[in-house]
């Protein structure tokens, strides 16, 4: 079932710019944007847990570290 949803004419840019070729439809557009926010959710949310685990155990430098050692 279609429907039609009303968008700013900001989102409808955004959505235009996103389009990989002229007649890609805003529908099309939309998916790929939820399947890439799906598929990557899970993903995203283990490397912030390791990335966690790893600034605990002082295993990053901060840039703010590095600049305090060269003196600048």
């Amino acid at each position: 079932m279609a429907t039609t949803i009303q968008i700013s004419d900001n989102v409808r840019g955004i959505l235009q710019n996103m389009k990989l070729f002229e007649r890609e439809s805003y529908n099309e557009v939309l998916e790929r944007m939820i399947e890439d926010t799906l598929e990557l959710n899970e993903a995203t949310k283990r490397e912030i847990t390791e990335a966690k685990a790893k600034i605990r155990s002082g295993a990053f430098v901060t840039q703010d570290d590095i600049e305090r050692q060269l003196g600048l």
